[in-house]
């Protein structure tokens, strides 16, 4: 699924492009902890949380993951938002809570990744 599509669809604000959003999304994650992501989110995935700070575009970057949705209205620092510009990672933000959020995306056809 086209991240581009997800992002109109949802009405999801862009805080970092960097990552771009003309690429695909393979699957979809959610966790507020840092490393059941790492263990867990596949390759491409796009990852949906409530967390806001550097560590997050981190784990985006180590696990490859087509980018990042920040839920709540939570609204990560700009050093956050700096960081994403640097290390290319994409990071977007929502007021929709993550369990209306996720709905929406597994909605439209997005999964988790297969076991």
């Amino acid at each position: 699924m086209e991240l581009k599509k997800i992002i109109d669809k949802l009405g999801l604000e862009v805080a970092s492009a960097a990552g771009g959003v003309d690429g695909d999304v393979k699957g979809g994650y959610v966790s507020d902890l840092l490393s059941d992501v790492m263990a867990n989110a596949g390759e491409g995935a796009l990852w949906v949380t409530i967390q806001t700070h550097i560590n997050v575009v981190a784990v985006c970057s180590l696990n490859d993951l087509a980018g990042v949705v920040i839920t709540s209205g939570k609204k990560p620092a700009a050093e956050t938002i700096a960081k994403a510009e640097e290390e290319g990672v994409t990071v977007l933000l929502s007021e929709e809570n993550s369990f209306e959020l996720v709905g929406r995306l597994y909605k439209m056809g997005l999964r988790g990744k297969e076991r």
